[in-house]
């Protein structure tokens, strides 16, 4: 049978990189290459998905993305990862890595040096706006709606903008196999949030970028722009983060005091390192206004929105479990983001081991 697979990178653009697609049409039995049966997976309406490792290499033209100078254009597309897409007939969509002409990890790969461990959890909770006309839907063309603070969670046309394509998106990645755990609309009228869980950074952070394709893909077809600039209205407007909540074995498992005391100290002392990650213009989102902290500055408290990390209820009674890291921006590169959260938490865990030996 011949399927279609949507090969999706990221370009070689700054200060984020853009998503990319092209089609490949291909020749799949499911039933041949036994040797691959064991690395397939069965997708919610009982396909076969192509393990990445039987799919072929495939060239693109980097003098177009920011990846290549003209006279050496070709860089090279090398699954990572395979999910089922639901909006097309026989097809998948393919996250790749970007490699050069001689095989190697492009320097805009950001994704080859990640530690895909799945001790390590991730949750995103991914806001962002949908546009129109360079405005939020539900603004007006000159002016500005009523104040935010009855548009979080809200319900109704005057309040909430955008809920069929949300609720598209919803069904679109629960019918891929993304792990998507809830949506919401947020405190900024036309702006939404989803929330998306997984194991190890790589691939918690492929499916963040899978999502986002899906998201772009439903807004093209209503000529909506997804926006996910982190301050994308000035002015006495809720900015838009993609926060990350993180644990790993040790502080699912083990806790207490002291462990949770070295990663704050660990991260308080990467602060600057892990900001130059979690995106751009989010000084103009992290100002210590809008339930964010200054980016100037490193902080931690229970149920606090406007600390840099956010100590849950349950982990502050039980000594075990996860943390909120607050500051990633809308527009942070997840692989970045879990590379410098990961490094820290081995930081972490590492002197913690040190200091109880």
């Amino acid at each position: 049978m011949k399927i279609k697979l949507e090969y999706i990178w990221l370009d070689g653009y700054h200060p984020e990189p853009n998503l990319r697609s092209k089609t490949k049409i291909l020749d799949f039995d499911p039933l041949a290459n036994p040797k691959m049966q064991s690395q397939r997976q069965m997708a919610m309406n009982g396909r076969i998905v192509p393990s990445p490792e039987e799919l072929p290499l495939w060239s693109f033209d980097g003098s177009s993305t920011q990846q290549a100078d003209g006279s050496d254009s070709d860089c090279i597309l090398k699954p990572v990862r395979v999910i089922v897409d639901p909006a097309r007939i026989d097809a998948f969509l393919v996250m790749c890595e970007v490699l050069d002409s001689e095989g190697a990890p492009h320097i805009s790969n950001s994704r080859h040096r990640l530690n895909n461990d799945d001790q390590y959890w991730f949750g995103f909770e991914q806001e962002y706006v949908f546009t129109k006309n360079n405005k939020p839907l539900g603004f007006p063309l000159d002016g500005y709606p009523n104040p935010q603070g009855e548009y979080y969670c809200a319900v109704g046309s005057e309040k909430a903008n955008g809920r069929d394509m949300a609720e598209e998106h919803l069904q679109i990645c629960l019918e891929a196999g993304l792990n998507i755990t809830g949506i919401n609309a947020e405190v900024m009228l036309g702006q939404w949030e989803y929330q998306l869980f997984g194991k190890g950074a790589a691939s918690a952070s492929d499916d963040l970028w899978l999502s986002r394709y899906f998201l772009y893909r439903i807004a093209e077809r209503y000529d909506i722009k997804v926006d996910l600039h982190p301050k994308p209205i000035k002015g006495d407007w809720n900015g838009s983060g993609c926060h990350i909540n993180f644990s790993s074995d040790l502080m699912r498992e083990v806790g207490g005091e002291k462990l949770l005391q070295s990663i704050y100290d660990t991260f308080e002392n990467r602060h600057t390192l892990h900001i130059d990650m979690y995106g751009s213009s989010n000084e103009e989102r992290l100002t210590g206004k809008h339930e964010t902290a200054s980016i100037n500055e490193f902080s931690y408290g229970v149920a606090d929105r406007g600390a840099s990390i956010r100590i849950p209820v349950e982990l502050a009674k039980k000594g075990v479990g996860y943390l909120e890291d607050r500051r990633p921006s809308s527009n942070v590169d997840p692989y970045k983001g879990t590379h410098v959260i990961t490094q820290a938490l081995q930081i972490a865990e590492e002197k913690h081991k040190t200091v109880t030996v």
